[in-house]
């Protein structure tokens, strides 16, 4: 069996996995900090694909379907996060007011 030789980009994230006596492997040490529900996985040529998957609430769907208010929001965020913020005040007095 000829192994493929892998590109210099995976070697930088490889690491080894040993299967146990039941022949599975652990792929708690590959994944993000993020929190993974799901794995979609598929196969390229010869190479086995996972895909660490999130999920979003179905009520925060909407933002990921509107574009230019997503790109909104992500601007907003990146103001905030480089400073550029300015002060309102209190809205504790409009706290209890129905909507």
């Amino acid at each position: 069996m000829i192994l493929s030789k892998h590109s210099k980009k995976h070697l930088e994230n490889e690491q080894r996995l040993t299967l146990d006596a039941r022949k599975r492997i652990s792929l708690a040490k590959l994944l993000p900090d993020y929190e993974v529900c799901s794995i979609r996985a598929y196969t390229e040529g010869d190479k086995i694909i996972l895909e660490p998957m999130a999920e979003i609430p179905a009520h925060e769907l909407w933002l990921y379907k509107n574009p230019p208010v997503l790109k909104e929001i992500q601007e907003g965020l990146q103001q905030s996060k480089e400073g550029k913020v300015r002060k309102r005040g209190s809205f504790a007095k409009y706290a209890k007011d129905d909507i």
